[in-house]
Formats: C-alpha cells, sequence, structure tokens
C-alpha cells in the first residue's frame, strides 16, 4: 500500500517550497487560471512541458499525446485548442516535437504496433509525401530527427486549418502558433517553423468561411 508513499512525499515538498517562497501562491492559483501559452507536446516522460520553459503551474496550458498531433478527427485535442483560444484567450499556442520520438519513429517503419498505428497515420502521410527527401539520407538517425521536424511543421499546419484559430484570427484576436522542436540530449529547444498569426499565411484551400454573426 505504501509503494507510492514517494510520491506523497515528493509532492509535500514541492509545495511546501512554493508555500515558502509565496505563501498565498495556492490560494491565487485556486481562484483563476490566465496562461498565455498552450502546449502540444509529446506525451514522452523526458519533455515536462512547465520545466523545460521554467513556467510555474497556471502559467501553462498543456495538451499532450503521442508524437504532439492534432488531428482533425481528435475531439480531445481539437476541445482543448477551442478552449484555450475561445475561454483562456491565449496568445500563444507552441506545437513541440523532440528528437528520436518514437512516435514518429514508428510511422517510418513497414511493421504492426495496434493501436498506435492508426494514431501515428498522420505521420506516416507526411513521410510517405517526404519520401524522395527521405531516400537521399543514409544515416538512419539522421533521417528520424528530420521526419521529428517535418512532423512539427505538418501539425503547426493543421492547427492553423482549424476554424477556432481562424475565426480568432478573424476577429483581431492577438494569437500566434510556433513551431518547436526540443532536444532531449541536452535539453534545448530550437524553433523550426515561422510564426503564423493572421489568416493570409494559410492556403487559400484550407481557409474556412466567418461564421454568420
Amino acid at each position: 500500500m505504501n509503494e507510492l508513499e514517494n510520491l506523497f512525499q515528493n509532492n509535500q515538498q514541492w509545495a511546501d517550497a512554493i508555500k515558502a517562497e509565496d505563501p498565498t501562491f495556492f490560494e491565487k492559483l485556486s481562484k483563476q487560471q490566465k496562461p498565455e501559452y498552450l502546449w502540444i507536446g509529446c506525451a514522452d516522460s523526458r519533455v515536462p512541458a512547465n520545466e523545460i520553459v521554467g513556467l510555474m503551474p497556471g502559467e501553462l496550458f498543456v495538451h499532450r499525446n503521442i508524437a504532439n498531433c492534432v488531428v482533425h478527427t481528435d475531439l480531445n485535442c481539437l476541445s482543448v485548442i477551442y478552449y484555450a483560444v475561445q475561454v483562456l484567450k491565449v496568445k500563444h499556442i507552441i506545437v513541440c516535437g523532440h528528437y528520436n520520438c518514437g512516435g514518429v519513429q514508428a510511422a517510418m517503419l513497414n511493421e504492426q504496433f495496434g493501436l498506435v498505428d492508426q494514431w501515428v497515420r498522420n505521420i506516416r502521410d507526411v513521410y510517405y509525401h517526404s519520401r524522395k527527401k527521405m531516400a537521399c539520407i543514409a544515416d538512419e538517425k539522421e533521417r528520424l530527427n528530420l521526419m521529428c521536424e517535418l512532423n512539427v511543421k505538418q501539425q503547426v499546419a493543421n492547427v492553423c486549418h482549424i476554424p477556432a484559430i481562424q475565426n480568432a484570427w478573424s476577429a483581431r484576436q492577438p494569437l500566434a502558433v510556433h513551431g518547436w522542436i526540443y532536444d532531449i540530449k541536452d535539453g534545448l529547444l530550437k524553433k523550426i517553423t515561422d510564426t503564423f498569426d493572421n489568416l493570409s499565411q494559410v492556403p487559400e484551400q484550407y481557409r474556412v468561411a466567418e461564421l454568420p454573426k
């Protein structure tokens, strides 16, 4: 029964340390959250969102899944994005992948992994469309890391294609979408896409009509 007691002890120490610095921190935090950022990242346990950007609880709204995917049929992710944009009014959406991602690697292999095969199908499509570029890269690790970057770029595009994002831009709501990648080997982030902050940056085929007022 006490096999997880160390986690409760860690929690107590963590809470005590924060209260020692700011005795009213949790009281203020419990009343509301006003994050300026939505983080869409990989569920990999080595990529802790708040810690790697140095933000406290309440400062970063987080959604994580295998290989940081944004799929148009994923109601969980779409609901998080809608809430973050329409209710919390975040100013930045950060799609962050990481090098040597197992989900991306699974999409590159002609093997079955179970349910995850359906999940990474979106990435497999990216891999297929990039097959000529990939064929020119002999090193397997280099190929994987390039795919990790291409996946982030595709997921950023997928975010920009969502009606809730485009409606925010049409309403002149300040909102920017970014694509980053994290290197577990040195703990550093790198920008790999432009910043998207207006509808003109979205290809016409993916633009949606404004909702009637």
